[in-house]
């Protein structure tokens, strides 16, 4: 156990140093604002604050974590050994830099809440955050400065023992359109075959017919491979189903189906099922419950893990509805377009309102990357740039988290690629 001084504790506080020393580097803390304690205390201990107590370890504030509400900063980011850092301080402290601070600033989502331009579908673009900016956004910088902490603390704490902590893996299944052609209904069956006929896409239609007649099996419906495929593998697996209304005419499904029911329920024996909130439901707190009691009702189980349509989250307000009604888990930190760590991690932490200053119950699972974000990137690239974020997650012992779709596994489409990032990630 570390002995923490700070001169007064705060949630701020309280939320980054649990984050770093806690969930990344599974070290206990306690906190104390009595110098008398902290003084006669003999076993490690360490001080955070303007000025250093005497001798001890100390590691000096820049001073976001003894602020309230949300204002612009002016931040200065610089090249430090490997990595980049930002909020420098004096060389009084053992850092140069307020990993803290910093540290907040990227998981809190800090820069979210400041004005910006929303892209198209409402949410927050790549290209305002720092880590593009500054070309850390492929680093999972907040674990790489809690490691480069933990080299401080060995070099001054020579006989510290730390756990031993491995790297975890977690793939993600969105399945937002969990058939192309089966499963729709009369109306929008005859609706789509009439578009194949207009537009004179004849093994569209040829598919559309065999599918119907149970003479092939529809092509997004890719869930037995994906179930077989993972057994016994190194990962855990969640899909996520959208019970809600869908996107668009085309891509809905009557979700009362008993079909649909049945896959879900077959999926859900071998790996966790999570709730893909509908646009409708992002902000529409009654919307977002009812969904979730459907999916529950179906595996009869909690649904305790959530992403939201078209990666869209609004923050705070969609969190806090999560917030409400238990959810634990969410999977949509992470940029569609872009692979690279959103919140500056590779470590599950919990969601920070910076309205409320409030620590949440709720998880936050930061994605490394969507196959979508690969469109436009030859196979050979996107192995490398994958295996390079993993090899990233790995050097931290952090949770390396991917998001699919079953459409990736189309037999009717080249998709040896998604197929072997799925089967093969230990090679990578």
């Amino acid at each position: 156990m570390i002995l923490i001084y700070i001169k007064q504790l705060n949630p701020r506080i309280s939320y980054v140093f649990k984050h770093i020393f806690t969930r990344i580097l599974q070290v206990e803390i306690a906190f104390t604002s009595e110098i008398e304690k902290f003084i006669s205390h003999t076993g490690y201990k360490i001080s955070y604050g303007k000025q250093p107590l005497g001798n001890e370890l100390f590691f000096q504030s820049q001073g976001l974590l003894f602020q309230q509400g949300i204002e612009s900063i002016d931040i200065n980011v610089k090249e430090w050994e490997e990595t980049h850092c930002f909020f420098q301080v004096s060389d009084k402290s053992c850092l140069p830099f307020d990993i803290f601070a910093a540290a907040f600033y990227l998981l809190s989502r800090y820069e979210e809440y400041l004005p910006h331009v929303k892209d198209e579908l409402g949410r927050y673009p790549y290209t305002e955050s720092l880590g593009h900016k500054y070309n850390f956004l492929n680093t999972p910088v907040v674990d790489v400065w809690s490691y480069k902490l933990k080299r401080a603390l060995q070099e001054h704490f020579d006989d510290f023992k730390f756990k031993p902590v491995q790297s975890t893996t977690h793939f993600l299944i969105n399945a937002e359109e969990p058939f192309a052609y089966d499963q729709k209904g009369f109306f929008r069956s005859v609706v789509g075959l009439a578009n194949d006929v207009f537009e004179l896409k004849f093994k569209a239609i040829i598919k559309r017919a065999k599918v119907l007649l149970g003479l092939e099996r529809d092509p997004f419906d890719t869930f037995k491979w994906l179930v077989t495929s993972s057994k016994n593998k190194n990962f855990k697996l969640t899909v996520f189903f959208q019970i809600g209304e869908a996107l668009s005419f085309n891509t809905s499904i009557n979700t009362s189906r008993l079909h649909f029911k049945a896959l879900i329920k077959y999926v859900s024996d071998y790996c966790e099922i999570g709730l893909l909130v509908s646009k409708n439901a992002r902000f529409n707190a009654e919307i977002l419950k009812s969904e979730k009691r459907r999916l529950e009702a179906i595996t009869n189980r909690k649904a305790a893990s959530t992403q939201f349509s078209q990666l869209v989250v609004g923050l705070p307000e969609a969190y806090r509805n999560l917030v409400a009604f238990e959810v634990e888990n969410d999977f949509t930190m992470v940029y569609q377009k872009v692979p690279g760590f959103r919140a500056g991690t590779c470590t599950p932490f919990l969601f920070y309102d910076l309205d409320f200053e409030i620590k949440s119950p709720l998880i936050i699972m930061p994605v490394a990357f969507t196959s979508m974000g690969f469109d436009k990137t030859s196979p050979k690239d996107t192995i490398t740039k994958i295996s390079e974020l993993q090899k990233q997650v790995a050097a931290v012992n952090g949770t390396f988290l991917g998001l699919f779709s079953n459409k990736n596994f189309n037999a009717a489409v080249n998709n040896k690629l998604w197929k072997s990032v799925f089967t093969d990630n230990e090679s990578l």
